[in-house]
């Protein structure tokens, strides 16, 4: 699931691919931007911000979230045709997006506008943990996964990282922000989640790298807490499904 070390690991993959380069190809296939063609400019930078990707050629800016499905391809992409929303050419490589959930092409000097309510991103220069906090616990009867999810927190977090820092923390997922005792503690375990993942292809949280032993309780459902054996359970009710042990976030 695409969340912001996803996202930093794609930024870094299409800087790689794309930055210094001249576009040959320039091929947007969404209706409103189908027209715009970049083909002869040059990739400057890309950008990532919270869950936000940004390519920068010349004058635009061409904007992509992942959304739940959205991935970069470099290089070559085999699957079904339909699924490309824009390829991005060189002379010796391409990069296709697919799935995108969002992709606009923007003016380059106000693309940063479309993220401007993002909170501090936990994988970027503007990381601020006293900032974070405060965010976070400025709903204090708000339900602590939803405020971990909110981007307006802080920019990063998506639905594995929020269960697993609910786990971590030995809190509930419907606990009360208002009853933490160290938002500022929370934030910074946020960011040591992130951090330690954002050049991992496979995500570890536990820190056992065997294969199914990466996360306490994500997709764990029905099996025994890693801790005290209790059931793991799950809550497929909301928006997000949530995982927890009853025993361990029993606080």
């Amino acid at each position: 699931m695409p969340e912001g070390d996803t996202v930093f690991r794609t930024a870094a993959k299409l800087r790689e691919a794309l930055v210094g380069k001249t576009l040959t190809r320039c091929d947007i296939r969404v209706p409103r931007h189908a027209t715009v063609d970049l083909t002869g400019q040059v990739v400057d930078e890309v950008l990532s911000r919270g869950k936000h990707l940004f390519i920068r050629v010349g004058e635009a800016s061409i904007h992509s979230h992942l959304k739940m499905d959205g991935s970069w391809v470099i290089g070559g992409f085999r699957g079904p045709q339909h699924r490309i929303r824009i390829v991005l050419g060189t002379a010796d490589t391409a990069a296709f997006g697919i799935d995108l959930g969002i992709l606009d092409v923007l003016a380059r000097d106000h693309d940063q506008d479309v993220v401007a309510h993002l909170g501090p991103d936990l994988l970027g220069p503007d990381w601020d943990p006293q900032r974070a906090a405060a965010n976070l616990i400025a709903e204090p009867d708000r339900q602590l996964a939803d405020a971990l999810l909110d981007q307006r927190v802080m920019a990063g977090v998506g639905n594995v990282f929020a269960n697993e820092l609910c786990f971590v923390l030995g809190r509930g997922p419907d606990a009360p922000v208002g009853s933490l005792a160290d938002p500022l503690r929370v934030v910074q375990r946020a960011r040591e989640m992130l951090w330690v993942n954002r050049n991992r292809p496979n995500r570890i949280i536990t820190g056992n790298t065997r294969r199914g032993q990466q996360f306490w309780v994500y997709g764990r459902a029905g099996e025994p807490c890693r801790r005290c054996r209790t059931p793991i359970r799950r809550d497929d009710s909301g928006d997000r499904i949530r995982y927890w042990c009853p025993n361990c976030q029993a606080a």
